[in-house]
């Protein structure tokens, strides 16, 4: 029975990611197919790579920036081939994403509540990290911002430890895609909810960096 469970809880999101991947293109979001969370030979992750550092969390092609789409043609061919791909969405294109430890998240949006800041999307990691999606900026000094992937090391920003800003040439792994765990990724706030607009990127930094700063060990 146990067993059961298991592959039914890993299929239901699978049979979820075409939708999921048109629900975004639909918001103007473009996408891109991820790695599936598991491989051969019991191996973490659906790409080739021994030892992948983020299973289940990378682009399948290395070509997805200029593949990232919004052609719902092109999204059900792709997923049509390989219905387990994750979803990717790019960042700095239509919004920026801050991406803090689940205990700074949660205490970001509680003093987002309390302040009367409105909160943007927020997606859940398992019990690990919070996506804020907000509005994306195109500073004209490119030293007033800076982009990371998942294999950075945030603990060690000592202005906001455990902050990884998602802009230009980033990317974040979208709801309801699978971890190796066998959990999904979950909208804690979904797109669809109100407001309709994003946030502005430098009230919520200003939040999620103090709660990063307080949450930090």
């Amino acid at each position: 029975m146990a067993q059961v469970l298991q592959r039914r809880r890993r299929r239901r999101p699978a049979e979820g990611m075409l939708s999921a991947a048109l629900s975004y293109a639909e918001l103007g979001w473009p996408v891109c197919r991820g790695a599936p969370p598991s491989g051969a030979a019991g191996r973490a992750c659906g790409c080739d790579r021994v030892g992948c550092p983020d299973p289940g969390a990378h682009p399948v092609s290395a070509a997805w920036g200029r593949e990232a789409t919004t052609d719902p043609a092109t999204i059900a061919r792709w997923w049509g081939a390989t219905p387990d791909a994750n979803v990717i969405l790019p960042t700095g294109r239509v919004f920026d994403v801050f991406d803090v430890p689940a205990g700074a998240g949660v205490m970001a949006l509680a003093r987002m509540g309390r302040s009367g800041v409105q909160a943007g999307p927020v997606a859940a990691v398992e019990a690990q990290r919070y996506l804020f999606f907000v509005a994306t900026r195109s500073p004209a000094d490119e030293d007033e911002w800076w982009s990371c992937h998942l294999d950075c090391v945030p603990e060690s920003v000592e202005e906001s430890p455990g902050l990884r800003w998602h802009c230009r040439d980033s990317y974040v792994l979208a709801a309801p895609s699978m971890l190796p765990s066998g959990n999904p990724v979950a909208w804690i706030r979904s797109p669809e909810q109100p407001p309709q607009s994003l946030p502005d990127p430098v009230t919520v930094l200003d939040i999620v960096s103090d709660a990063c700063e307080e949450f930090a060990p």
